[in-house]
């Protein structure tokens, strides 16, 4: 692997640990499936493309962490109000922000940044080559203490709370409701904050740009917790950013082969195949292995 496919591996590796940590809340704390992620994604960088178009970099990175929020609270209305299950309510509210996006890049499936100021630009004379990596490895491990604090306030305990025993919960007088929708939005607004950061990253922003972005969070995440299994809370996110980077550095080697690039979906579900038997073979090998010892006993 060349030095500038390594960069561009780490580079992207960041960027979706940023998706992965909005999957983190709702797959691992929340035990929900949520698949507004494609959606909320594009919506993110639509956000940041547009006031970044115009020479507003930063002000692009708040409108899309503001928008994502609000596809979260949608996607957790449907789900604790109007009595929709989960997957499907994701499901609406990606397929609704399909229309919403284009509507946001005023019609336009691509907006094109090039020439434009990034919030990147402002570290380009200070980084070298890496200076991507840099400005993003600042805003990580701001997210990183961020949401390390959050979750262990009371309001982020009540989450995981939720997430580990609803009806328990409840019984405790634990508006669920209301903590799925906090939820929902926070992971949703850091997925569109990803989204605006690859996006300018990128200089371009997509209405397609989304699509697989649910197989991408998944199969980091999963990796990340084969590699590191302690389950704490700052375990569980330190595993995030791990599985993500290894995730697209796994990418970049296959296509360093013979691989063409319309095969990368089906290489990134096979990844996520892997991932997910790796953890329950070794189960019924040790299983297995037990059963073996106590009968030669």
């Amino acid at each position: 692997m060349s030095l500038t496919a390594f960069i561009g591996s780490m580079e992207l590796g960041l960027v979706y640990s940023l998706l992965t940590f909005g999957t983190f809340i709702s797959f691992r704390i929340l035990k929900v499936a949520d698949l507004t992620v494609d959606g909320s994604f594009v919506l993110g960088a639509a956000a940041s493309a547009v006031f970044t178009f115009e020479g507003m970099p930063f002000t692009g990175i708040i409108a899309a962490l503001i928008a994502g929020a609000m596809a979260g609270v949608i996607t957790a209305l449907l789900q604790t109000k109007m009595g929709i299950q989960p997957i499907l309510a994701g499901i609406l509210t990606m397929t609704g922000l399909y229309s919403i996006n284009l509507m946001v890049m005023d019609g336009k499936a691509n907006i094109p940044l090039l020439n434009k100021t990034s919030i990147f630009t402002y570290a380009e004379n200070f980084g070298g080559r890496a200076y991507k990596i840099i400005v993003l490895s600042v805003i990580i491990s701001i997210i990183f203490m961020l949401l390390n604090w959050f979750f262990r306030t009371l309001l982020g305990l009540s989450i995981r709370a939720t997430g580990d025993n609803e009806d328990m919960c409840k019984a405790s007088s634990i508006n669920t409701d209301s903590v799925k929708i906090v939820a929902f939005a926070l992971s949703n607004s850091i997925v569109a904050l990803s989204g605006a950061l690859l996006a300018q990253m990128q200089q371009s922003a997509d209405v397609n740009m989304g699509s697989g972005m649910v197989v991408i969070s998944f199969a980091s995440l999963i990796i990340g917790s084969v590699i590191i299994k302690n389950k704490n809370i700052t375990g569980g996110l330190l595993s995030v950013v791990i599985g993500s980077i290894i995730y697209r550095l796994i990418i970049a080697l296959i296509l360093t082969t013979n691989f063409p690039p319309s095969y990368l979906k089906l290489i990134s579900a096979i990844v996520v195949i892997i991932a997910l038997c790796v953890p329950n073979l070794k189960k019924k090998m040790e299983v297995n292995r037990k059963e073996r010892g106590r009968k030669n006993c």
